[in-house]
């Protein structure tokens, strides 16, 4: 590398950290931005609308906001016709119909109008047109036997007139079993229940609105959910958080409000504050956010990218540490059953703890304070041990729910919480000590059994929009093999194989995409070169894959570098997070420097 190159690497470094650091709020959290969604907004608009439709105590402010979110989704309708989930996403089916049904809202006005005609051409491109069998064929093949997401879309092309204009068309909808929402929640693992852990209260929603509009085939079942509906309504309202957003989320919160209130509940409390959930968290240009915000998973992924020793006092490291700590769950989760210990994504009351949030939390306390470990600690290190499955890896949100994927073990997870283990195993109680050891050799021959074949792992929560199969093998790759090569002797052929195939799937700019010949972005070169870094075969590749990064984040001295749309969220949901090309490159740039460094007063 020469001093040009040095220069470029190091200013980038300087740059970004300082970027970073400004980014940080006054109430100690990195909250970031979350790019707005299409889905959000048609999902949230449509809500509203279907309030004053069925409740004029909601009038003249919805309808307003209503107009304004509909214009949003007319002016960023792709040149194709469709939708996708930000505007630099390509067009999807979900989206599509969704803002479909939020824009018939609005079908007099030239824009929406407009805006329906181009998107038919694009549904009938994509699933031979826009009639009540193909939007019903075309979602349950697209979503498969995962029922979360794919009933609520077809409630909501239902409500809004897509699937026909007479009680036939709830025969397109499968029926939800929400009457086995009354059951303790104990036995869902038992259940095998057609959606994921964190949708019961979709499942209740879809599944009356469903049963109260359609007819009633089989009496006595009838009956059963007549009876039972006011016990699963109680059930829907104690998980309801205080602000009235399920999981922070737009999309959910407007599904369980809208399928209230077109089932014939429009004065219910859950209803009442979902409302006030979604006016209060439209943007000024009309638009939704596929969440209200990231703000515990961007702190601790801020304290792994920053050199907290250099850029904190000792006093500075304790506070933000117990800032963390403040936002551990301490009581049993209403979806979930998670017990106490975990961690959200997020501080607001929404959040659902996790396993990738908890070993985030608990890789940043050991960094913030390595010495420390109390109560606060170990209750996290038994959380995420609790849920552990029985193949060794580590589900997203409880153990042993259900077959359905967000559910199952999952690489990129069960490598993050590798590295939680390993930052505390040896400031533990020996009892302890031996219980981390186990749960670590089982999530390494879970690894090595879910490796494949040219040496990758695939990770569930982020993607690639422009991969064929939407997946992002060199996210979950270099997600595992940094969690590796905290224990090089026990893996070597797993870190062997897992260099090979990122090594492979480098561009020739230097960069990487989610796999080989995919567009580089910012976010994936991180993540490869953090992961390759101190592998001296690997230099060459490392050293260009950390000037590809150095150059864009220099490119834009005046502005935060542009965030590419990586993340998979729920039910193949994109979003983009103002933050992460910061957060995923700072790690890769700091390891890249310390080797240059020590080159450079080795003499090399």
């Amino acid at each position: 590398m020469n001093n040009s190159q040095k220069i470029l690497l190091f200013n980038a470094l300087s740059m970004g950290t300082n970027a970073l650091k400004k980014q940080r709020h006054a109430d100690g959290l990195w909250r970031g931005h979350l790019s707005s969604s299409a889905v959000s907004t048609a999902v949230a608009a449509f809500t509203l609308e279907t309030a004053v439709l069925h409740n004029n105590r909601y009038a003249q402010e919805e309808r307003d906001l209503v107009d304004v979110a509909v214009k949003w989704l007319a002016d960023h309708q792709n040149s194709d016709g469709g939708w996708g989930d930000t505007v630099e996403s390509p067009s999807n089916l979900t989206a599509t119909l969704l803002t479909r049904a939020a824009l018939r809202c609005r079908r007099e006005s030239p824009e929406a109008a407009s805006a329906l005609l181009n998107s038919s051409n694009w549904l009938m491109h994509n699933i031979k047109g826009s009639s009540p069998s193909a939007i019903r064929d075309g979602v349950l093949d697209f979503y498969d036997k995962d029922l979360t997401f794919s009933v609520p879309i077809l409630t909501m092309c239902a409500l809004s007139g897509q699937l026909g204009e007479n009680d036939s068309q709830w025969d397109n909808i499968p029926q939800l079993p929400f009457e086995l929402a009354a059951l303790p929640q104990r036995f869902f693992s038992w259940l095998r229940l057609p959606v994921v852990s964190y949708a019961i209260p979709a499942l209740i929603a879809a599944g009356l609105v469903r049963f109260r509009n359609a007819g009633k085939k089989f009496r006595l079942l009838s009956f059963l959910r007549r009876m039972i509906t006011p016990l699963v309504l109680r059930k829907l309202a104690g998980m309801q958080p205080e602000n009235g957003g399920f999981l922070e989320a737009a999309p959910l919160t407007g599904f369980v409000t809208m399928c209230l209130v077109s089932a014939g509940f429009s004065d219910h409390p859950v209803v009442n504050k979902g409302l006030q959930f979604l006016t209060a968290t439209i943007r000024e240009d009309g638009s939704w956010p596929i969440a209200a915000d990231l703000s515990l998973w961007l702190t601790t992924l801020a304290v792994k990218t920053l050199n907290v020793n250099e850029e904190m006092t000792t006093e500075e490291r304790a506070k933000l540490a117990a800032l963390i700590k403040r936002h551990q769950t301490t009581q049993i989760n209403p979806f979930t059953l998670a017990r106490p210990g975990g961690w959200a994504w997020t501080d607001r009351p929404g959040g659902v703890p996790d396993a990738d949030d908890t070993a985030g939390a608990l890789v940043a306390l050991s960094i913030l304070q390595p010495d420390n470990c109390d109560s606060s600690v170990l209750a996290g290190l038994e959380w995420l041990r609790r849920i552990q499955n029985r193949d060794g890896g580590i589900p997203t949100f409880c153990r042993g729910w259900g077959l359905l994927p967000f559910d199952q073990s999952c690489p990129d997870i069960s490598a993050h919480a590798l590295r939680a283990f390993v930052c505390w195993q040896d400031k533990v109680s020996p009892y302890m000590h031996k219980q981390i050891q186990r749960s670590i050799a089982r999530i390494e021959a879970y690894l090595l059994k879910s490796q494949r074949q040219f040496g990758s792992w695939r990770p569930l929560w982020f993607g690639d929009q422009y991969h064929p199969k939407q997946l992002n093998p060199v996210y979950g790759t270099g997600m595992v093999l940094k969690a590796l090569k905290a224990s090089p002797g026990k893996s070597p052929a797993m870190i062997s194989s897992a260099i090979d195939f990122l090594l492979s799937a480098q561009n020739l700019d230097g960069g990487w995409g989610g796999a080989a010949k995919l567009p580089s972005n910012l976010e994936c070169t991180g993540i490869a070169v953090d992961a390759l870094s101190g592998f001296p075969f690997a230099a060459e590749q490392v050293l260009h894959g950390a000037l590809f990064i150095a150059e864009r984040i220099t490119a834009t001295a005046d502005s935060m570098p542009k965030p590419n749309p990586v993340g998979l969220y729920f039910s193949s949901l994109w979003y983009e997070e103002q933050l992460y090309p910061l957060l995923f490159t700072l790690p890769a740039l700091r390891a890249v420097a310390a080797l240059v460094k020590e080159r450079t007063e080795n003499g090399d």
